[in-house]
């Protein structure tokens, strides 16, 4: 048996694959055999292994769903192990595992994702879709990261700024299995398949990845102006803004479609689609 061990040397601010390296120290009983994801061909990648053989994916959140998107269509008959090697790592921290946490099995949390459609394209998801002042961190980060490719993201610093200066809230229009829902003021709108999103935000604490009656939950933010918003936003890393229920509102669905009244940034597990007015997420 061999365990061929999935990297993404861009991830962890370009230090993905020395973290990925930390498998030695974890699996010294198997045999392991490092392959880059970069231009990987799935379909014979899969040609090449026995049918006792592991598959462990290295990286964040967005390599992880790299690989579910693409391998979608393909039937996965191996064991998939995932092991968190990014700078944001939700689903790991989600799960409560730590960098001495050895590679957990991943095959039930990625079988039968909800799908998001987006500007004509679907894609499935692992934690979430951010939509609002999520996806402007998302954007402003991307542009940082192409300046300063070597230092680490400040998404904390770039959301306060973006509350207190250079975001605009919206109008959002919600349907949740056929019913609509109106929000003035909407600064963050996710749809939610896990818990947890943005480097430890808990937008919808209550949110279960796997359960018998599959469903996901939108959370929407709205209603109130810069100031007061911003004295509310850190609640979000405890999950406890959703006590404010004159600013927060939960839907829970099986089809989700979110519009503003004009386009903004989304995010789909930290990566980033530009102009977006609407979003479409279902079971």
């Amino acid at each position: 048996m061999k365990a061929y061990v999935l990297f993404n040397k861009m991830s962890g601010n370009g230090a993905g694959e020395d973290k990925a390296n930390k498998v030695r120290e974890l699996w010294k009983d198997k045999e392991l055999i490092y392959t880059d994801v970069v231009g990987i061909d799935y379909n014979e990648f899969l040609k090449k292994l026995e049918p006792d053989d592991l598959i462990v994916v290295c990286g964040g959140d967005g390599t992880f769903n790299r690989f579910i998107n693409d391998t979608d269509g393909i039937d996965l008959a191996h064991d998939v192990y995932f092991y968190a090697t990014g700078t944001g790592s939700d689903f790991w921290r989600e799960m409560g595992w730590d960098e001495n946490t050895p590679p957990q099995k991943a095959n039930d949390y990625i079988r039968d994702l909800p799908v998001v459609t987006v500007k004509g394209k679907s894609y499935r998801v692992l934690n979430g879709v951010g939509y609002g002042i999520d996806g402007y961190c998302c954007e402003v980060g991307d542009k940082l990261r192409e300046t300063k490719p070597n230092e680490p993201i400040n998404y904390a610093g770039i959301a306060i700024k973006g509350l207190l200066f250079h975001y605009k809230p919206t109008l959002a229009e919600v349907t949740v299995d056929g019913k609509k829902y109106t929000y003035k003021k909407t600064w963050i709108a996710p749809t939610m398949n896990g818990k947890c999103y943005g480097g430890g935000m808990y937008p919808t604490p209550d949110q279960k990845r796997i359960s018998d009656d599959k469903k996901i939950t939108v959370m929407i933010m709205h209603g109130y102006g810069r100031l007061r918003t911003l004295m509310a936003f850190p609640s979000i890393f405890k999950g406890e803004h959703v006590k404010r229920t004159k600013m927060v509102a939960l839907h829970e669905g099986r089809e989700i479609t979110v519009k503003f009244d004009r386009p903004a940034a989304l995010q789909i597990d930290g990566e980033t689609v530009l102009d977006v007015s609407e979003y479409t997420m279902k079971v």
